[in-house]
């Protein structure tokens, strides 16, 4: 085998041959056959020259590991991570997606005890607590991270850092120990920065919360993550072996899903009902290889194709999409119900949306559009000039400067239009990571919105309109505006939501009406799965996000999954 390409495993795929080719995926087959909990998702590579002792390593899609890279314990590497030459990993680490380790870096995920002054060190028990790296990290050469450190998403670690404590996300950090000293994302920078090089975690509170209120989401938070096994065997049926939303319910694929995003919120890992393969292969096996579509369960006639008009369809290109996502994955095709869009294709379709009267269910396409969008680009399948331009540009250009919304209020208030935006940005902007124009408007609507007791009485809140009020105001957080006011809304719901945990069960979708007697307050895999995210998203408003312990990384993710420019290289 060509030697340059073992220290260069990214430019394998492209130009190794097809014995090479072959050669490799038979080293793979190998380490799998020898250890049932090594997996290995499409074009990764292992270079020979490493040295992989591995109890469990789990590999996502286009990783790679180098020549002479040192790699131990329980590793887990999303879609896109390399560990570049001569670098030793030592778990458990866990890798986020887009996360790039240079030459002769160590990541050690465990250490000695020295408790004892009678006794060597090398005799003493080993302490673990893990590392954990966000996604779109730049680890440069010679940087050492320490066990127990947890690094945020989208930071870079400049050459030579020794990591000792936790990076915030978006921070560049240097140094011996390594201290913040500019910001990659400014608009994850607290308040303060400029006067704290330190290790400031993540952006400053919006306002004064109740001093308690961290105690109270760190109890949560430990119970949630407690309880995540439970919650998942409540929803499992051992005779069809699939999860339903609820128990007696039936299964959905949405459900499949929710169980893969409430896994990776509440334990780090794939629901233990299956393997990580087999949960894979089942979601890749339901698209449709026509459309790329994935249609819903039990549908009447199975052997129609599903097209985008089909609403569960159109929220399948979110929800399998991002549930493979997190399992390291990806559909097995392009969307090619969106691929062969034009430009002006894609301009018709969103003039005929319903915004003025239903801009909730224009923001629903617009979603399913935008996130079909992202998962082609990544697979770099092939589509005419202008798709997301158009797309976006469509969205800046129309967004009202009165209201920064998209839809027009009518009998039910701003539902619509605030719902609708949640939707519609959540899938473009928020998911490209594309500043959201009239930022201030979008405060002022959202806020007038959230004052409607229709929908934000305790007894009448539900899943869906509560997110949509969360991740808006999450997304302008950086304008400074009106957060004395933004964060007495944030602390006043997330009480409200946090009195709703059924031990075991999780959450329902809704409140349940002032007796709870709606049928969809009843605890779910759904409603779980959509409240731990706004937990995290109103936590995060108030800069105490982490004491949850966990964080959104499928659907419900509060960073971009990616960036225009990203996508253009």
């Amino acid at each position: 085998m060509n030697r340059d390409l073992e220290f260069a495993p990214w430019r394998f795929w492209a130009e190794a041959d097809e014995a090479e080719q072959a050669d490799q995926l038979d080293v793979q087959r190998a380490m799998a056959g020898s250890r049932p909990e090594h997996s290995f998702a499409e074009k990764c590579f292992v270079s020979e020259l490493a040295s992989v002792q591995c109890d469990r390593l789990d590999m996502g899609r286009s990783s790679y590991i180098a020549a002479g890279a040192l790699v131990t314990g329980s590793i887990e590497m999303g879609t896109h991570c390399t560990i570049n030459a001569y670098s030793i990993v030592r778990g458990p680490v866990r890798f986020g997606r887009a996360v790039r380790v240079g030459a002769h870096t160590s990541i050690i995920g465990f250490n000695h005890t020295m408790t004892d002054p009678d006794t060597d060190v090398f005799r003493q028990p080993i302490s673990e607590r893990g590392i954990e790296v966000g996604d779109d990290v730049w680890i440069g050469s010679h940087c050492v991270i320490l066990d127990g450190v947890r690094i945020g998403e989208r930071s870079v670690i400049a050459a030579g850092a020794v990591v000792t404590k936790d990076v915030p996300a978006g921070a560049v950090v240097a140094g011996n120990p390594a201290r913040v000293l500019r910001w990659r994302v400014p608009a994850l920078a607290p308040s303060d920065a400029t006067a704290a090089p330190g290790m400031t975690p993540g952006p400053a509170p919006a306002g004064r919360p109740d001093p308690d209120l961290e105690q109270v989401l760190r109890a949560f938070g430990d119970r949630a993550r407690s309880q995540g096994a439970q919650i998942l065997a409540r929803a499992w049926d051992a005779r069809t072996g699939l999860f339903a939303d609820k128990p007696g319910g039936p299964a959905t694929v949405r459900a499949q899903c929710d169980a893969v995003e409430i896994a990776d919120l509440l334990t780090g890992h794939a629901p233990p009902q299956r393997s990580r393969e087999e949960t894979v292969a089942m979601l890749r096996g339901w698209q449709d290889p026509r459309t790329g579509l994935v249609g819903e369960l039990g549908r009447p006639d199975p052997q129609a194709p599903p097209d985008l008009t089909d609403p569960d369809a159109a929220y399948h290109v979110l929800s399998v999409g991002y549930a493979l996502d997190l399992l390291g994955s990806s559909f097995p095709t392009p969307i090619h119900a969106v691929a062969g869009l034009s430009a002006d294709d894609i301009v018709t379709f969103l003039d005929g949306l319903p915004w003025p009267e239903q801009a909730w269910r224009a923001g629903h396409w617009v979603d399913a559009l935008g996130t079909a969008l992202l998962w082609n680009r990544r697979q770099d399948a092939a589509a005419p000039p202008g798709q997301l331009e158009a797309l976006i540009g469509w969205l800046i250009l129309r967004a009202d400067p009165q209201t920064g919304m998209w839809g027009q209020g009518g009998k039910g208030g701003l539902l619509q239009p605030v719902n609708g935006f949640y939707r519609a940005s959540r899938g473009t902007l928020a998911q490209f990571g594309i500043a959201v124009p009239h930022a201030e408007r979008v405060v002022d609507t959202v806020l007038r919105h959230a004052r409607d007791a229709r929908y934000f009485t305790p007894e009448r809140q539900n899943a869906c309109n509560v997110l949509d009020v969360a991740h808006p105001l999450w997304l302008v957080r950086a304008h400074d505006y009106r957060t004395a006011e933004q964060s007495q809304l944030a602390e006043r719901l997330l009480r409200d939501c946090l009195g709703r945990w059924h031990d075991d069960a999780g959450f329902g979708f809704s409140a349940g009406g002032a007796a709870g007697a709606r049928s969809d307050a009843e605890p779910g895999l759904q409603g779980t799965e959509m409240w731990l995210s706004i937990i995290w998203l109103l936590a995060d408003l108030l800069g105490l996000s982490g004491a949850l312990g966990y964080r959104p990384r499928g659907v419900h993710r509060p960073e971009a999954a990616t960036s225009v420019a990203g996508l253009g290289r």
